[in-house]
C-alpha cells in the first residue's frame, strides 16, 4: 500500500500562508471596487511578509469601512465613529509606535463628516497608510453625491452636480501628508506597486483609489465609473518596488528611470513614459492635478514622496519603545518635577 505526501503548502518568507491574511467573506455588492482593494491588500501584506498580528486596522462609518472586516482577519481593528478615525488612529500609533497603522476610509467618511481630522492627520504626517475608496457617492444612503464628486457629473437618477469637487490628494500634498498616491481599484499592478511603497514610508501615505460603486455610481454620466476610468485614466509612470531584503533588480524598457530612495533604504523606482514628472516637488504635483482636471483625465501614480519628511514621532521626540509597555517609573513625572511646575505657575 502506497501513500502519495500532500505538496508542502505555500508560506511567504515569515512562514505563514495566505489564508492567514485573509478575513470574512465579504457583504458588499458583487463587483465592488472595494473588495479589489482588499484583495491588494490580502496579497501585499502576504508577499511582503507583514506579520499580521503587528497590524492595527481603522475605520469610520460607509461601505468602505466595512472592508477592513475582509482582510488581515488577524490584526488588531477598531471601527469608530463617522469621520474620526484619524483621532482614533493618532491615539493607538501614539500608544504603540511599533504597529503598521492602515485606516480604510470612504470620500464621504473624509471629505465631508470628517474633513477636519484628515486636515489635521495631513499636518502631523503620522506613520499611516490612509486609503480613501472614492466612489464619489454615499452607496450606504441610496447614492446621493459625495464631496468628491466631479461637477458636470449625473447621477443615477438623472441629476447633475452643480458644486465643485474636493480633491484629496491636492490637500494631501499641500497640507503636509508625505507620500500621494492616487490609483484605479481596476488597476492590480499598479495598486500593489504603491501599497508596498506606502509599506516602507516612514510617514503618512494617502492613497485615493477610485472605487466605483456597481449600485449607484457606474453609469453613463457618472465621473467615476469603470468605463470613464479605463477611457480617461493617465498614468504618470510605471512604477516597480523593489524591497530592500531583496537583491535591488528590475527588468528595464525603454525610458530612463528615476529612484527614490525611503528611510529603510527601499527604493521606488518609477519609470517614465511620457512624462518627464518629479515626485519629489509639491509644485509639480499641484500642476500635474490641475492640469490633468482640465483636460479632463485622471492622473495615477504616485503624486508626490518626500522620504526625509520628519514624521509626527520625531517632532515629539518619543523613545522607541512603545509608550503602552513603558512602566510607570518613566512615564510618571517626579515629585521634584512637579514641585518646580507649581512653583512657576505661582
Amino acid at each position: 500500500m502506497s501513500t502519495t505526501a500532500n505538496p508542502p503548502k505555500k508560506t511567504n518568507r515569515i512562514g505563514l500562508e495566505v489564508l492567514n491574511y485573509k478575513g470574512g467573506k465579504t457583504t458588499l455588492c458583487a463587483g465592488c471596487g472595494h473588495n479589489s482593494i482588499s484583495e491588494r491588500i490580502v496579497e501585499v501584506f502576504y508577499e511582503m511578509g507583514i506579520h499580521p498580528w503587528n497590524v492595527a486596522k481603522f475605520s469610520g462609518i460607509g461601505c468602505s469601512s466595512k472592508s477592513p472586516a475582509y482582510f488581515l482577519g488577524l490584526s488588531h481593528g477598531f471601527n469608530g465613529v463617522h469621520g474620526r478615525a484619524p483621532s482614533l488612529a493618532t491615539g493607538a500609533m501614539l500608544a504603540n509606535r511599533n504597529l503598521v497603522g492602515i485606516l480604510v476610509t470612504g470620500d464621504g467618511d473624509t471629505a465631508s463628516i470628517g474633513i477636519g481630522q484628515y486636515i489635521h492627520l495631513m499636518r502631523r504626517n503620522l506613520p499611516l497608510i490612509y486609503i480613501i475608496e472614492d466612489n464619489g457617492v454615499y452607496g450606504l444612503t441610496k447614492g446621493q453625491f459625495s464631496a468628491t464628486a466631479e461637477m458636470g457629473s449625473k447621477s443615477k437618477g438623472g441629476v447633475i452636480n452643480d458644486m465643485a469637487k474636493i480633491d484629496c490628494c491636492l490637500l494631501g500634498i499641500q497640507l503636509g501628508a508625505s507620500l500621494v498616491a492616487r490609483s484605479f481599484s481596476g488597476d492590480k499592478k499598479q495598486m500593489q506597486a504603491i501599497l508596498k511603497a506606502a509599506l516602507h514610508h516612514n510617514g503618512l501615505s494617502v492613497i485615493d483609489i477610485i472605487s466605483p460603486c456597481v449600485t449607484f455610481n457606474d453609469h453613463e454620466g457618472s465621473t467615476k465609473s469603470y468605463s470613464y476610468m479605463k477611457e480617461h485614466d493617465l498614468p504618470i509612470h510605471e512604477i516597480d518596488f523593489v524591497p530592500h531584503y531583496e537583491n535591488i533588480e528590475i527588468e528595464m524598457a525603454e525610458g530612463e528611470v528615476r529612484e527614490v530612495e525611503l528611510h529603510d533604504g527601499s527604493q521606488i523606482r518609477l519609470r517614465k513614459l511620457n512624462r518627464d514628472y518629479d515626485p519629489t516637488k509639491k509644485t509639480n504635483a499641484v500642476r500635474l492635478l490641475q492640469e490633468s482636471e482640465e483636460k479632463g483625465e485622471v492622473a495615477t501614480g504616485i503624486l508626490y514622496v518626500q522620504p526625509r519628511d520628519t514624521n509626527f514621532f520625531d517632532m515629539l521626540g518619543m523613545v522607541d519603545e512603545p509608550l503602552a509597555t513603558l512602566p510607570e517609573s518613566r512615564v510618571r513625572p517626579s515629585k521634584e518635577s512637579l514641585d518646580m511646575v507649581m512653583e512657576e505657575l505661582r
